[in-house]
């Protein structure tokens, strides 16, 4: 009986340690569909079909993408793959700036035990350490399946609130909003910027696909919550897209938050950067420049 009861306890600690000692790294792709821009003015310009390639080209290259995601059974850490710069990529920090609204820069931990996370960002020169509590997406589990990267997968689908500081969320204006920014034009009022061609929705689709063969609730940037690694996420514009696993590697990753900037909630940062966009483009408005530099 003492003999069992030794087995049993070697064998829960055995599992225990198994558990606590598992880890994975995902690889994700993400692309962007970038707007469309035919009918678009900027200042009082329309927006010529070489300036419209020439944008189209720089959207492309900042909204593709190479991140990693590090987890294990309560945590994990998405970083956008280092890569090098190419000659001529200019400004460093304003890229910087563009590509944490776009869905890169810094690193994005998720405690999904504690329902955190922590995740670093730069904007205006400033960094910020965004700390809050992770978002619950309402899923619905769906009997749809497919395969991806040899991984039995499961659909599930959820709506959330928009982000109006995530620049991946910006759609054309539909045609009644575009009149009614003509008929301000005319009454006189001042030029619309470039941005003006655009709005954000309150609301996306979210559509994702998991798998229950890696059984972690963990995912891609902020998603997470499903009985099931996240494999592939779609928003109706950006799709993030699994390539590669790896289960427990010989060389473990360390998986802890940045420290890095000031600490500030998500809301507190969103109203930061929508309060300097706002400074930005009434200082710009009405001038008859071109579009903005978009990373240069």
């Amino acid at each position: 009986m003492k003999k069992l009861s030794y087995l049993l306890l070697v064998l829960a600690f055995s599992q225990i340690q198994a558990q606590k000692d598992f880890q994975g790294m995902a690889v994700y792709e993400t692309k962007t569909q970038p707007p469309k821009f035919e009918g678009m003015k900027a200042g009082n310009r329309d927006i010529t079909p070489e300036m419209q390639k020439n944008i189209e080209e720089r959207m492309k290259q900042m909204l593709e993408k190479t991140f990693i995601l590090n987890f294990d059974k309560s945590a994990s850490i998405y970083k956008e793959e280092e890569k090098l710069e190419t000659p001529g990529q200019g400004n460093g920090g304003m890229r910087m700036m563009m590509s944490s609204m776009m869905g890169g820069g810094g690193s994005f931990y998720k405690d999904v035990k504690n329902k955190t996370y922590t995740v670093d960002k730069e904007f205006m020169g400033k960094e910020f350490l965004v700390v809050d509590s992770l978002p619950k997406l309402d899923w619905k589990l769906e009997q749809e399946t497919k395969q991806i990267g040899g991984y039995n997968c499961y659909k599930a689908t959820a709506v959330k609130q928009a982000s109006k500081t995530d620049f991946r969320n910006f759609r054309p204006k539909n045609n009644e909003a575009k009149k009614t920014d003509e008929a301000k034009k005319t009454s006189g009022e001042t030029k619309t910027n470039f941005e003006d061609n655009f709005e954000i929705p309150k609301e996306i689709v979210i559509t994702a696909w998991y798998t229950p063969e890696v059984p972690v609730n963990q995912g891609p940037e902020n998603y997470w919550g499903l009985p099931g690694l996240i494999l592939e996420v779609n928003d109706g514009r950006t799709t993030i897209l699994c390539s590669k696993i790896v289960l427990n590697a010989k060389d473990k990753v360390e998986i802890k938050p940045s420290k890095k900037g000031k600490v500030i909630s998500q809301k507190d940062y969103d109203e930061t950067v929508i309060k300097k966009m706002e400074e930005f483009r009434e200082m710009n408005r009405g001038r008859a420049g071109g579009p903005p530099p978009m990373g240069r």
